[in-house]
């Protein structure tokens, strides 16, 4: 077993009785591919299995906790926390993508902080720990590590709409993103945008596309307006 996916369960609290499907989960199809695996050795399928579980925990878990909510606003919840970006985020906070297996092309082009790679892959460990450890470890691992601080996770999910209806109500100049830097080629781009309101900057945020640097750019700016109420 490689040593840093040890790591990985310090990391999470859960240790593998089976090993290897901690390393299949960590298995990216472009590392499959260049060994030229056959397709079910790459963490696909456990990200099928994982994405299910966690659909169903998130679901039984927003309707416990929000008994007088109607469904329209659970599924839009559930939406917020179980997204790219999101699951994306939550894999940074283990930093889930140190541990991916993946192949050369995949990491010359970033592949280790791509939004939908960390995020299939956080979903292939929750289908891992599920076929491990049961529905209950799942679940723990969910509640710990997805379900946790959910006012900020939906902050972050609906950043650019939050704040422009705060700007529009609170502020007489408008919000507007303005390109800081853009730099790599092509296939591995980094963009750095911040947040104005008018002249005034509130908040920056980098990503690799330009919505996902306005989208952290954004939750950085509400950030601002809350904790200083700032006057512009």
């Amino acid at each position: 077993m490689n040593r840093d996916l040890k790591k990985l369960e310090e990391t999470i609290g859960y240790s593998f009785r089976n090993k290897r499907l901690l390393s299949h989960a960590m298995t990216h199809s472009s590392y499959a591919n260049e060994r030229r695996w056959e397709k079910t050795r790459c963490n696909e399928r456990l990200e099928f299995l994982g994405d299910a579980v966690l659909e169903l925990v998130s679901s039984d878990f927003l309707f416990h906790t929000y008994g007088e909510l109607p469904e329209g606003d659970l599924t839009k919840i559930r939406a917020s926390l179980v997204c790219e970006p999101t699951l994306a985020f939550c894999a940074e906070q283990i930093e889930l993508g140190e541990y991916l297996f993946l192949g050369k092309g995949e990491e010359a082009t970033g592949g280790r902080m791509r939004h939908s790679v960390v995020s299939d892959g956080m979903e292939a460990l929750i289908g891992a720990i599920y076929l491990d450890g049961g529905f209950a470890n799942a679940k723990e691992f969910i509640l710990r590590f997805i379900l946790n601080d959910i006012e900020h996770k939906q902050l972050f999910y609906d950043s650019k709409t939050i704040l422009q209806e705060m700007v529009q109500s609170r502020y007489e100049e408008p919000l507007t993103y303005q390109l800081l830097k853009e730099e790599g080629p092509d296939h591995n781009k980094s963009f750095e945008v911040c947040a104005l309101i008018g002249s005034r900057e509130i908040g920056k945020g980098s990503g690799r596309t330009k919505k996902a640097a306005e989208q952290v750019a954004a939750y950085n700016g509400i950030l601002t307006i809350k904790d200083s109420q700032v006057c512009i």
